[in-house]
């Protein structure tokens, strides 16, 4: 008997982790389907993407300096590269409403209904630190880079495709950094850290947002602290809601 109910017990585990399992793989699929479908969309208008995302270099270029291109397909690739991102951007609402469905089992009844809120703010949020990056982080920092060679002999003739996956990557790290406030009053409701806890990590995190900021962006003291002082005032937002909400609850 005690044999049968272990072996049982393995099956359900099994059972349940091959669920898991088949949940995950039709969420991959929609959400490269999604990332298909955006792809797709903006494929047509890749060149004046691109053409949009590189001005802010491109709008503080020294005279004689321009984009290059250094082997005959890297403008084709970079294109191709470029509408995938935009179409990534596009489809990045449906992929986190794919994540939170798939958390979502998982949840009580009364916190399923919040799905619906959490993928509209993981949504908003990454949008608002990529817009954040691009507007107010990409002016200063190029013109940083471009300063250091006026007056010399050395022109700047910036790769088109070194361009586009460095400006991704401070992209996708600004939009990450922006969900810190949510993932912070995630973390506080569900118990996996204290509220107490967290307030008390409030003279950590001001290190470790400037360490986060040094190694996410270019080496110069003006863009770490636009990228810095953002995280500690979005930690900081966390807190405030998380207190907000767990206070208004027990009322």
């Amino acid at each position: 008997m005690l044999a049968r109910n272990k072996m049982t017990e393995k099956n359900n585990k099994d059972g349940t982790f091959l669920y898991h399992l088949q949940e995950m793989r039709k969420c991959l699929i929609k959400s490269l389907l999604a990332l298909l479908i955006g792809f797709g969309s903006t494929a047509y208008f890749s060149k004046e993407i691109y053409a949009y995302l590189a001005s802010p270099l491109a709008s503080v270029l020294p005279e004689g300096s321009y984009f290059i291109a250094v082997h005959p397909f890297e403008g084709w690739v970079t294109y191709l590269k470029t509408a995938l991102i935009a179409g990534f951007f596009i489809a990045l609402p449906y992929i986190f409403w794919q994540v939170w469905m798939f958390v979502a089992p998982g949840l009580y009844k009364n916190e399923k209904r919040w799905v619906l809120v959490f993928v509209i703010l993981t949504s908003v949020l990454f949008m608002v630190g990529a817009f954040f990056g691009y507007f107010y982080v990409f002016p200063y920092a190029f013109e940083f880079f471009t300063s250091v060679l006026q007056d010399t002999s050395i022109v700047f003739l910036p790769q088109m495709n070194s361009y586009l996956g460095f400006s991704f990557k401070l992209l996708l790290a600004f939009g990450v950094i922006f969900e810190l406030p949510l993932i912070v009053f995630v973390v506080a409701m569900t118990g996996l850290v204290s509220l107490k806890k967290l307030f008390a990590f409030q003279k950590y995190m001001i290190v470790v947002s400037f360490i986060i900021a040094a190694l996410l962006t270019p080496p110069d003291v003006i863009t770490q602290i636009i990228m810095g002082i953002p995280m500690i005032l979005l930690y900081e937002l966390g807190l405030f809601c998380a207190w907000l909400f767990k206070r208004n609850k027990k009322d």
